[in-house]
């Protein structure tokens, strides 16, 4: 059988075209269950713009997502998480998701986080990324990073570092 790997979303959700890159790729190796997290959130995005559904996201919609994350997992998986899937995969695992290896790309969020999920953790960030952790949050939670040069918040659409990504993610097969 197959290792499980969910994938959560970015703000936007859907099934964008970058995201088919990681799951072509990522199939070979993985059972894939994809989570948009508008819809984890019950947020309705429809006539919403960024600003609205990131407030919807921090007035209830985080806690509401990992709440039903919870619910709807149950086993043991390796996690990717896009900016906010990312923050909302971590705390699903402080609060109880069993998470094995947690991925998280341009998760900015993270910076408000002093509490650190029992799993491996990669995180991603965009060396222009204004909103990323500053190094004190990595060395105070004792955490690593690849800060990715000369690439912003939406880095993980770039088709060179969805191979980065999915490469680091196939590694933890072989540990």
């Amino acid at each position: 059988m197959e290792p499980r790997l969910l994938i959560l979303s970015d703000l936007f959700g859907g099934t964008p075209d970058w995201l088919k890159s990681y799951t072509d790729l990522l199939k070979s190796k993985f059972e894939i269950q994809y989570y948009d997290v508008l819809e984890l959130a019950n947020i309705d995005s429809d006539n919403f713009i960024e600003s609205d559904i990131h407030n919807q996201f921090l007035n209830g919609g985080i806690d509401k997502a990992v709440e039903n994350l919870l619910h709807l997992e149950t086993e043991e998986a390796t996690v990717l998480g896009f900016s906010i899937g990312g923050t909302i995969a971590w705390k699903a695992s402080l609060k109880g998701l069993h998470i094995a290896n947690l991925f998280t790309v341009s998760s900015t969020r993270l910076r408000y986080e002093f509490e650190v999920p029992n799993s491996v953790i990669k995180l991603y960030f965009g060396e222009k990324d204004p909103n990323k952790p500053n190094s004190k949050w990595f060395l105070n939670l004792n955490l690593e990073s690849e800060i990715l040069i000369n690439q912003d918040h939406q880095l993980y659409m770039i088709e060179n570092n969805v191979l980065l990504i999915c490469d680091d993610i196939f590694k933890t097969l072989h540990q």
